[in-house]
């Protein structure tokens, strides 16, 4: 995916009202004058300068808004991510693919079965480390003032650019601000971790309505989850540490029953085999019991379940997973 590539979502054409043999918005030939048969309409995926691909993401405001793919830093891990940001809205890119698989549009049938899903994400999250270096802090010492231009330039990641917009209204939130001529910022850990707090209250108090597991749980262990939810997006340190001190949790258990977590969804993730073709001892027994008149029985292949949220996978530049 391109830095900051405009991606407009195609449709097809809606059908003309009447049955027009020379219109070319259909998708057949008819006549023109003399009898001569008329060219091949053009379709719709005609002049795409890529193949198109299936994403589902929430329908903005504006049904004529046009998105920015942009590829930023993940604020946990700072690898290259995939965002999508369409009228206002920062969200990231997960990716999903079954091992066969092809999307029928219309009349094209476009190979890649990949599945691309948008979710919102606060662009706090993503603003978080790149604001927390720009003040470069040591100690004490609660860092320097940066203008928002220069906290936003990223080398190799001119996507941040593309949001300068949306960033000062939401680092106000995070940031002390002083104003001259322009604003200047600078990260306020207090800030921070009462933001912090405020995700991980919202986040506890909609775990009742997930269902009865969720609302047998008692208020630490919620607590517990939704400080685990919110790491996925968070640095250990300083963030998480602080958070947990706050919130009088074990740092160290939150990271390790998260581990945990992550390796049993990654087993159940590659446990569901292709069926196997039978053996042929099987195939013979088989066949003996079926020349008797009996149907042979088919056998049972045991699939492994999958936890959806790890189905999908983050999109990164070149357009695999991570």
């Amino acid at each position: 995916m391109g830095s900051s590539a405009v991606v407009p979502i195609p449709t097809p054409p809606e059908a003309p009202g009447k049955a027009d043999p020379v219109s070319s918005r259909g998708g057949t030939t008819g006549e023109v004058e003399g009898g001569r048969p008329a060219a091949p309409m053009a379709s719709w995926h005609d002049g795409l300068a890529a193949p198109p691909r299936v994403l589902i993401s929430s329908r903005p405001s504006d049904v004529s808004a046009r998105g920015n793919v942009l590829s930023l830093r993940h604020p946990r891990s700072g690898d290259e991510t995939g965002y999508l940001f369409i009228d206002g809205q920062l969200q990231e890119i997960n990716w999903f693919k079954e091992r066969y698989g092809s999307w029928f549009l219309g009349d094209y049938v476009c190979e890649d079965g990949g599945l691309y899903y948008c979710t919102p994400v606060d662009p706090i999250f993503t603003f978080l480390p790149t604001f927390e270096a720009a003040r470069m802090s040591n100690g004490k010492d609660p860092g320097k003032f940066r203008q928002l231009d220069e906290i936003l330039y990223v080398e190799g990641y001119p996507g941040y650019q593309q949001l300068m917009n949306v960033a000062g209204h939401h680092m106000e939130l995070v940031c002390e601000v002083k104003v001259a001529n322009m604003k200047f910022f600078r990260l306020d850990d207090s800030k921070v971790l009462s933001w912090l707090c405020c995700k991980v209250h919202n986040l506890k108090e909609v775990f009742p309505k997930l269902g009865k597991n969720y609302a047998a749980q008692l208020e630490k262990e919620q607590l517990k989850e939704a400080v685990q939810m919110i790491r996925e997006y968070l640095k250990d340190e300083p963030w998480l540490a602080l958070l947990c001190k706050k919130l009088q949790l074990d740092t160290n258990e939150i990271i390790n029953d998260a581990t945990t977590k992550t390796n049993e969804a990654s087993f159940c993730a590659d446990s569901s085999p292709a069926p196997a073709p039978p053996s042929e001892s099987k195939a013979a027994n088989s066949s003996a019991k079926s020349s008797k008149g009996r149907p042979a029985k088919k056998p049972k292949v045991e699939l492994g379940s999958k936890n959806i949220k790890d189905m999908f996978r983050r999109v990164t530049r070149s357009g695999s997973g991570s």
